[in-house]
């Protein structure tokens, strides 16, 4: 297919730059015939208005009857109502005041020391966000930023090793919507048991991100903690890097919040337009579309060439995944709809699956994000007239040629420079399509049932791991099997969960639990 095309000609007809955000869209390396934009014009048309009517504050998640708004967030003055402009104005008022008396020392712990770092705990996109925003734009020289993204000891036991003589000089952010996710509250007990074993006050140290009258809010308020910052409700994770979630760390940080958001708020100023072609969600949505036959049959392999974006990838991955993973579509026809998406940074997958991406199957589409300039004021020579970055550019220029030679299809997103501005107005970018491309495969990108799904099988599977506890505890020096420990905690038909749970109680030191082999994997006896 790729032999058939003058790709000069097909650049010059299929490459969109956009000045008011920085950024430029590149199509002509996928093979659609012409033709095929103006096919899907009925279809994004339709996501035009589903998206308008969404942004008015209709209700977008049925499951949970609530709104999605983040697009108010970068301009409160779309807000469905005066109240909820004013929430959103006066929080990034707030969190600016916060960030700057952090910084001056009038916001200190107890003692002398002023911050000097924090740790945000959180999962999903209450990490995914702050953790892009640090390692792109991070480093300002306010405070460091350290993350706790999971119910791991072994990562835990790390972070606190990385910290163990500056605790009283590190600031202890609490992210969580519900108020109760179970990752995010563990750490937070974790590093709590931290700082009292140092003899520090824990709430001197903790800030709450939270809906209003969470088990987390109402926590912080009873013990007096540093500061509550609300999330609210028509806010999801996923999307909510322009919230308290992404700005308030971006700002202790140092990062320049509001060119963030304007830079979020131009783009979507641009995706609003309703002609395709100025509309770079719009062409996006059409080329997932053409790439996967509307139904995930390709993925999508992110490849941003700046060490700065390598958590570009992780962080489309959930934006996307789980907004169109979804086994029913709005009509309540089984479906499982999808976007595999997965990547690394460029130049390091020359070494890693680029050859696959060569020679290996075919199931996927690549897109390419490009930086043009580099943040250094001078340059560094490595031979005349060259220098280290232009042979990252070369690498990228070169990988999508050859994929073009071997009849692979990509897409290439360039933007100016990555500075706050021009990351906001990508990533809001990136926003909007999702929502463009769900209405077309009509699914809701706004709930996510499979996810609430494994939270109750994890509930169930910790049930069960106390049950078996206090049953061999109260048989304390009796030796019981799998089958006899599944009767009786009432699990008779669960034997292979709770052959999993004891394995891993076993294999702990310290929790008393063991196990005298059998002639067999599953003969073996447990007692305490």
């Amino acid at each position: 297919m790729a032999d058939r095309f003058d790709c000069w000609k097909r650049f010059q007809e299929y490459y969109y730059y956009y000045p008011e955000i920085g950024l430029g869209l590149d199509l002509s390396r996928m093979f659609f015939q012409e033709g095929f934009i103006d096919n899907m014009r009925p279809s994004l048309q339709k996501a035009f208005q589903e998206m308008a009517e969404l942004e008015a504050g209709s209700i977008a998640n049925p499951d949970e009857g609530r709104m999605v708004g983040h697009y108010w967030l970068r301009d409160p003055r779309l807000a469905p109502s005066p109240e909820i402009c004013r929430a959103i104005e006066d929080n990034i008022r707030e969190i600016k005041r916060f960030a700057r008396e952090v910084g001056q020392g009038i916001i200190r712990p107890s003692g002398e020391r002023n911050f000097r770092n924090f740790v945000l705990i959180g999962i999903g996109g209450s990490a995914l966000g702050p953790q892009l925003l640090a390692d792109s734009l991070g480093g300002g020289g306010v405070l460091n930023p350290y993350f706790l993204d999971n119910t791991d000891v072994d990562g835990i036991d790390l972070l606190l090793g990385k910290l163990r003589d500056q605790l009283e000089e590190t600031l202890v952010l609490v992210v969580s919507k519900s108020g109760g996710t179970v990752e995010t509250y563990n750490g937070m007990l974790e590093i709590r048991q931290a700082y009292q074993a140092k003899g520090l006050e824990f709430a001197r140290h903790a800030v709450a991100v939270t809906m209003p009258d969470s088990k987390l809010d109402r926590l912080a308020g009873r013990e007096g903690w540093l500061a509550r910052f609300p999330v609210w409700d028509w806010v999801g994770g996923r999307v909510s890097i322009t919230s308290t979630v992404g700005l308030l760390p971006a700002a202790l940080m140092g990062v320049d919040i509001d060119s963030f958001l304007e830079g979020a708020r131009l783009a979507d100023s641009i995706t609003r337009r309703h002609e395709i072609g100025s509309n770079p969600s719009a062409l996006l949505a059409a080329m997932w579309y053409y790439a996967t036959d509307g139904c995930g049959k390709r993925d999508m392999v992110v490849l941003p060439y700046k060490d700065r974006l390598q958590y570009l990838a992780r962080y489309l991955q959930q934006l996307v995944m789980e907004s169109l993973g979804k086994e029913f579509d709005r009509s309540g026809a089984r479906v499982n709809q999808g976007l595999t998406v997965y990547g690394n940074k460029g130049s390091t997958d020359q070494h890693a699956y680029v050859q696959q991406l060569l020679d290996g199957v075919n199931n996927f589409f690549v897109t390419f994000i490009e930086v043009l300039a580099d943040n250094r004021k001078e340059p560094v020579y490595i031979e005349k007239n060259i220098t280290s970055g232009d042979y990252l550019r070369a690498f990228l220029l070169g990988t999508r040629q050859a994929l073009t030679q071997k009849g692979r299809e990509s897409i290439t997103i360039t933007i100016n420079r990555l500075d706050p501005f021009h990351l906001g107005a990508l990533l809001a970018v990136f926003e909007r399509t999702v929502g463009f491309y769900a209405s077309v495969i009509n699914v809701n990108a706004y709930h996510q049932p499979g996810v609430e799904l494994g939270k109750k099988g994890a509930g169930r599977v910790i049930d069960m791991l106390g049950r078996i506890c206090d049953f061999l505890h109260e048989r304390r020096g009796e030796t019981k099997t799998v089958e006899e420990i599944a009767r009786g905690i009432g699990c008779p038909s669960e034997q292979e969960t709770v052959y999993k749970i004891l394995e891993f109680l076993a294999a702990q030191e310290d929790r008393g639990i063991k196990k005298i082999p059998g002639t067999g994997s599953f003969d073996g006896g447990y007692f305490v």
